[in-house]
């Protein structure tokens, strides 16, 4: 008997035995060291079963299992709510705000106190409040590294005065507004100053990195408009944490006075981060420079540094909020370096720490004490305060310093939004005590109503003024030119598709127009390295453009709804024909994928294959994925869809017709013939053609004017040879769609495929 092959089985038996025996006997002897010792078992009175209730009831209630159970609540909250707003045109800031309140005692503590109290007992705030302020600190961080600061210096002098003005304007109002509400509801024992410093600071603030991402949106950052706006936010940005960190001086120490010596540390604080800290920073950056990647030790320093000058912000009392944007604002200015810093700190900070800070905000938000008609009359005048000292301020200053009303109004309506900054003011105002109950639940709902407001104010700006001419809906109702748009997400894709598009458009000279588009998810880019992100994305395409001698129009848009803007562009921009690539995230879409955020990897043509041969089922028996259908549901254009495997040229050209319905594709083969001279083999894969005396006309039509150009194949089996041989294949829509459910042999051998949908 030949023992070597089953060597290895009898060593782990063996070993398995000898250890489990003197595992056994020592347990058997340590037992009896419990007489000794005086050791009595402790048996329960009850069952089984009751015990393992009452185990399971306490470590449902543990401190860790709890805290879990919360985190999880909360960002499944905050992501449905999230996705609610950005569905319906609105910052997604919003919707976590809402989530925060929602799960807070206005609503599921008011009609589910049980289980409000089983999920948020008052005990464990206390590492609610400690993890979210973790979240905050990060946030600070990347709100810190997002400001670009070059800009300022070089574009400061256009926006300082609309800046400040948006910040004396409304901070002169929140003190007004302070005197009539002190006595009624400021906290017992807070003085006037410290209560109306905080009024006023609230009413002063902007969320930059909310105004960001509607510039982004609405492609406002490369207008001057957009200069303006971002660089005004910035300032304002600055400004107001300075501003901030002087009132939290004096309410902490009692009076300006009394405050004067920690002004005068944290001074020479930031004396010390601009003057020492960044220069060091810097030449560790430097050591960077190129790389792809940034190591653990380098991580590692600049880490310490946000928690050093954190942790020093709040030694002196001006909170360590301050410490975490100064960290983030000093950072070496690559672009390149800030931008790998920022993807390893934002994933964790916005999507699993941040929302805490949200719940933990609503959790202190009771709008149930609003239980009257003067408190809320009360509320709506505090909400007409903030508008008129923020919007109109900045929007009356703009119009002063010669900007058009538009354009005014514009500015106003986008520094009125104060989204996620607002609620940090007002937390710290309530953990200082300087803010009551009731003013608190005040101000976040002047909060929510400011940020909200944005969206809406814009569309109605726009709508009142509105151009002639808009960038993103051109119109060409006199205009007899034939125009493709490619939209494309990855820069290879946008080089392939303008190949594609190319071979259509050859010969057309001047009696075409090719747009390549791009939009982009707006979470991906950062506000001060949108150029350099639309410029790496169009790279590809403009080299394409130069290598084909072809003009090529670029169009560039971030967005929250990918599908919606697409369509909505395409439908209005009077286009012949949009191409697109088929793979996209198989959770796009879908409601899981927006609650989750998850993304696949493109799908490839490989992959697609194994699907379709029984290897798996990525689009759930349809032949496209949730983004093309929805895409194909909202056009009202023609579409194609390309598959491909490494496209090049449309010279060889196959067009299966299975139906008399597939017939609209011989017009995309002559245009193929007439610009590109393919040679167009047409199968007649269901016998029609033969019997079709207009299908008949229309290929002679085309053989008369190029001939030995076009085939009809009646072959009725197609060898793989055959397909292997072909550049491209065109079909049509429903064609596809039955080529995938019937599994067809054919679709492990195609060329790359353009599957042409008519509206």
């Amino acid at each position: 008997m030949n023992l070597g092959k089953y060597k290895n089985l009898i060593f782990y038996i063996t070993t398995i035995a000898v250890f489990s025996c003197l595992m056994y006997y020592f347990i058997i002897e340590g037992q009896t060291l419990e007489v000794k010792e005086n050791i009595v078992a402790n048996t329960s009175s009850g069952s089984t079963w009751e015990n393992f209730l009452e185990s399971f009831k306490t470590n449902l209630h543990h401190p860790l299992a709890l805290l879990l159970a919360q985190i999880v609540t909360i960002i499944m909250t905050a992501r449905l709510f999230g996705w609610i707003c950005m569905k319906i045109k609105q910052p997604t800031v919003i919707g976590e705000m809402i989530a925060g309140i929602v799960l807070g005692p206005s609503l599921v503590g008011m009609y589910f106190p049980e289980f409000s109290a089983f999920l948020f007992p008052k005990e464990s705030l206390g590492n609610l409040q400690f993890l979210s302020q973790i979240g905050l600190i990060l946030f600070m961080y990347i709100v810190g590294m997002e400001l670009d600061l070059s800009v300022l210096r070089k574009k400061a002098h256009d926006a300082v005065v609309i800046s400040h003005a948006s910040i004396i304007i409304p901070f002169a109002l929140g003190i007004g507004l302070s005197y009539f509400v002190y006595q009624e509801f400021a906290p017992e024992g807070i003085q006037f100053t410290s209560f109306a410093l905080f009024i006023a600071i609230s009413m002063s603030i902007t969320a930059f990195p909310v105004l960001a991402r509607i510039v982004q949106e609405r492609n406002l950052q490369k207008t001057k408009l957009g200069t303006i706006v971002i660089t005004c936010a910035a300032a304002d940005d600055i400004t107001a944490w300075c501003i901030l960190a002087a009132v939290i001086a004096i309410v902490k120490a009692g009076s300006f006075t009394s405050s004067i010596y920690v002004i005068i540390m944290a001074i020479a604080y930031v004396f010390l981060m601009i003057k020492i800290v960044r220069p060091f920073l810097k030449r560790i950056g430097d050591l960077q420079a190129g790389k792809n990647t940034i190591s653990k030790p380098m991580v590692a320093i600049f880490f310490l540094t946000l928690i050093l000058s954190a942790y020093a912000t709040e030694v002196i009392g001006i909170h360590a909020l301050f410490g975490a944007f100064m960290a983030g604002a000093i950072m070496p200015e690559n672009t390149k370096f800030r931008t790998l810093f920022i993807d390893k700190v934002e994933d964790v900070a916005l999507v699993l720490l941040l929302p805490l800070f949200f719940v933990f905000t609503g959790l202190r938000t009771q709008i149930g004490l609003l239980n009257d008609s003067h408190l809320w009359m009360t509320a709506g005048f505090i909400i007409l305060t903030a508008v008129l000292g923020k919007f109109a301020g900045s929007a009356l200053t703009a119009r002063f310093v010669g900007i058009n009303w538009k354009e005014s109004l514009t500015i106003g309506a986008l520094m009125n939004t104060r989204g996620l900054m607002e609620l940090i003011v007002l937390n710290i105002g309530y953990d200082l005590g300087v803010l009551s109950p009731q003013i608190f639940a005040m101000l976040v709902i002047m909060a929510l109503f400011t940020t909200f407001m944005t969206g809406p104010a814009l569309d109605f700006i726009n709508f009142i003024f509105k151009s002639k001419k808009n960038q993103d809906e051109p119109t060409h109702e006199n205009d007899s030119k034939y125009r493709v748009l490619l939209s494309f997400d990855k820069p290879e894709s946008g080089s392939t598709l303008l190949k594609l598009a190319h071979n259509f458009t050859h010969k057309m000279n001047g009696n075409k127009s090719i747009t390549a588009m791009n939009i982009a998810p707006v979470d991906e880019m950062h506000a001060y390295d949108i150029n350099e992100y639309e410029d790496s994305q169009f790279q590809n395409v403009i080299e394409t453009s130069h290598d084909l001698n072809l003009e090529v129009t670029t169009l560039f848009k971030a967005s929250t709804d990918i599908e919606s803007d697409l369509a909505s562009i395409t439908n209005k921009g009077h286009y012949d024909l949009l191409l697109i690539m088929l793979g996209k995230s198989m959770y796009e879409g879908s409601l899981l994928g927006r609650l989750l955020g998850f993304t696949t990897k493109i799908i490839n043509p490989e992959k697609l294959l194994n699907t379709v041969k029984g290897k798996g089922n990525i689009f759930n028996n349809s032949p496209f994925d949730d983004f093309t259908l929805q895409i194909l549901d909202k056009t009202n254009i023609p579409v194609g869809i390309l598959v491909e495997k490494n496209f090049k040229a449309a010279d060889k050209v196959f067009v299966p017709i299975f139906n008399l319905s597939d017939f609209y594709l011989l017009e995309y083969a002559k245009r193929l013939i007439n610009n590109n001279n393919s040679q167009i083999i047409i199968l007649d894969a269901a016998g029609q053609i033969r019997n079709n005396i207009e299908v008949k006309e229309l290929i002679r039509s085309i053989e008369q004017v190029a001939p030995n150009h076009i085939t009809l194949y009646n072959e009725k089996k197609i060898e793989k040879e055959f397909l292997n041989s072909q550049d491209l294949m065109l079909i049509s829509s429903k064609s596809w769609k039955n080529l995938i459910d019937t599994k067809s042999l054919w679709l492990s051998d195609i060329p790359s495929t353009l599957i042409i949908s008519n509206p």
